[in-house]
């Protein structure tokens, strides 16, 4: 039989602790929040006393919205919070609680609990000596008392001895502007004035600018944690100067006051529905102790869950890179170049995926020693089955110091290592088998493949039989975000009609036309920077010095190129130009053939063809 922690109530109304309580829940009751979420009020009962001024955090409505607390079920209070409001009154915030025992299986209330008054329920050690009060004249006569008693013999009987599991001392920072009471993140609203928190920064974003009609500005973001959650936080401008320099990753920090608002989840995947914005008031201090804040907060998911994920979705996941493919640099719609790098990360489910890093994450990762690499945060595509992508917003984390990677790591050094696992997403390092959109080329000629309102996307294994060198490369803007052509001056300078500048030098890049063949066929194809100096084997700065400089090693790049075999990634379009229409096929992606993988490959369709 259960039994409820008489004097829990009166510990956490004099805000002396109160975890690990059984309480009965008797109401609860949905109270709007208005542009907010909605809030729950709760009043429970340790069996002696009620006490209706109980709140749960909002991470907690999924539990009243799917009737797991209802009236009388008895519940464990394993983490909570009290506020003091302006008017003295106490509201205890329920951070964690557990349900020991469902309202269908208790009969009724337990006990007779009266409701606790603070101030009336502090009965005196000692009852003070008889007195006769001074009764005025405008009051009627109070009704007779007989003998030694007083006004306090008229309460119902209260028992002062309190359970010391339910006393503990409140947190408290020592700040320069005097102590201050530490709450948890969990319990911060937009209603809280006055708070102080200990928090682990876990994330630190580059400053942002942006210039409008209305001005210019700056801002960065960093996100925090404590044991009770986490919470993105904002400083825009002025608060930008005063605490970029000063936040570092992995160090806590006391931070003090803040403005509150609803969370815009298009541009966070912190589990809070509230984010905080720096400022005049804020105070953020260095905390030396800090042993007991957690290093991060994830929810890990099983890769071979992602499928049951949808686009886009914001997940957190932790893999051992399986392999790793070498950095490459594409250019975006509004032609900066940026870093490229994917890794196949692989877990216990035996499945594998890849996971795409950008910019200096991209250029820094080791891959050589198999690492174990959480990411919080990442984005679900459904490029090619399923693949991730670690935005900027994301917390990319090597070898973390969590338990799950010291049991990812032991799985497999004993034997995922030796495991080929299944991949999610179409085309691994190497070409590696996985669900391809596998064609020959006589296949992209029979099923049409480009001839619809959108391109399609296949995977081939091709064969280079003609390089056209003629026109391979081009003379393009020095910039670092623009590739456009530049015109000759013939005066030692190069314009940029983009830019609007002119430049005394320039880069070479490669747009480079190749035929590949297969068995059964052959296709012209268009290849870019990237795929055309993977092909060659050779960057274009070199091979432009070698044009200009040295016409016979410069042919040899091509003759030694050609009768390679890759495995090709293409797009396909019909396009029409000069009323004459054709199928145009570029390169997204090439590699070297895994011949390990791709023989399996075919011995899987050879098995598919005997079964049919």
């Amino acid at each position: 039989m259960i039994t409820l922690s008489e004097g829990a109530i009166e510990a956490l109304c004099s805000g002396n602790g109160g975890n690990d309580a059984v309480l009965q829940l008797l109401s609860i009751r949905k109270i709007d929040g208005g542009s907010g979420p909605a809030r729950f009020r709760v009043m429970m009962s340790d069996g002696r006393h009620t006490m209706s001024s109980f709140m749960l955090c909002t991470q907690l409505n999924c539990m009243a919205e799917d009737n797991r607390l209802a009236s009388n079920c008895i519940v464990l209070l394993k983490r909570h919070v009290t506020n003091v409001l302006r008017d003295g009154r106490r509201v205890v915030i329920i951070m964690e609680l557990d349900v020991l025992k469902p309202a269908e299986g208790v009969n009724g209330r337990i006990g007779n609990p009266t409701a606790y008054s603070e101030g009336l329920n502090k009965a005196p050690q000692q009852a003070p000596p008889p007195t006769t009060p001074a009764v005025p004249a405008s009051r009627p006569p109070l009704q007779a008392q007989t003998g030694n008693e007083s006004p306090a013999s008229f309460l119902p009987p209260v028992n002062r001895t309190v359970s010391k599991d339910f006393v503990k001392k409140p947190a408290v920072a020592a700040l320069p502007g005097g102590p201050a009471k530490v709450v948890p993140i969990a319990s911060l609203n937009p209603y809280l004035s006055k708070w102080t928190i200990r928090v682990r920064v876990t994330n630190k974003s580059n400053i942002r600018t942006w210039s409008n009609s209305r001005g210019d500005g700056k801002l960065f973001s960093m996100e925090i944690v404590d044991e009770s959650g986490e919470i993105r936080v904002t400083g825009f401008n002025q608060e930008v100067d005063k605490y970029f320099e000063l936040i570092e990753v992995g160090k806590v920090y006391y931070i003090t006051k803040g403005s509150l608002k609803v969370a815009n989840k298009q541009y966070t995947s912190v589990k809070n529905d509230y984010e905080i914005t720096l400022n005049g008031e804020t105070s953020i201090v260095p905390c030396e102790d800090n042993s007991d804040v957690p290093k991060m907060q994830c929810d890990f998911i099983s890769i071979g869950d992602l499928e049951k994920k949808d686009k886009d979705a914001i997940v957190d996941i932790i893999g051992v890179c399986k392999s790793v493919d070498e950095v490459t640099r594409l250019t975006t719609k509004t032609n900066r170049e940026v870093s490229k790098r994917t890794l196949n990360l692989m877990d216990t489910s035996g499945k594998i995926v890849s996971l795409t890093l950008w910019g200096e994450e991209a250029e820094q990762f080791d891959g050589a020693s198999q690492p174990v690499v959480a990411v919080k945060g990442a984005k679900v595509s459904d490029f090619g089955g399923r693949s991730l992508s670690a935005s900027y917003s994301s917390t990319l984390m090597i070898n973390p110091d969590i338990p799950e990677a010291y049991k990812l790591r032991g799985w497999y050094d004993k034997e995922g290592h030796s495991m080929d696992g299944e991949s999610l997403t179409e085309l691994r390092s190497g070409g590696g088998v996985g669900n391809t959109n596998w064609k020959t080329l006589s296949d992209v000629k029979t099923e049409h493949l480009g001839h619809g309102e959108k391109a399609d996307y296949y995977t081939c294994i091709g064969t280079i039989v003609y390089l056209r060198k003629e026109n391979c490369l081009y003379q393009a803007c020095p910039s670092q975000e623009c590739n456009k052509k530049v015109v000759d001056q013939q005066n030692g300078m190069f314009r940029c009609e983009k830019c609007d500048k002119e430049f005394p030098n320039f880069k070479y890049r490669l747009i480079l036309s190749a035929n590949i063949s297969d068995y059964g066929d052959n296709q012209w194809v268009t290849c870019f920077q990237e795929s055309a100096e993977a092909i060659l084997g050779q960057n274009a700065a070199y091979i432009g010095q070698l044009k200009d400089s040295n016409e016979a090693a410069f042919d040899e790049i091509f003759q030694q190129a050609n009768f390679n075999t890759f495995v090709f990634r293409n797009r396909v379009k019909l396009e029409t130009y000069n009323d004459e229409s054709r199928i145009k096929a570029t390169v997204m992606d090439v590699k070297p053939v895994d011949h390990k993988d791709y023989s399996k490959r075919l011995i899987m369709n050879i098995r598919k063809m005997a079964t049919k």
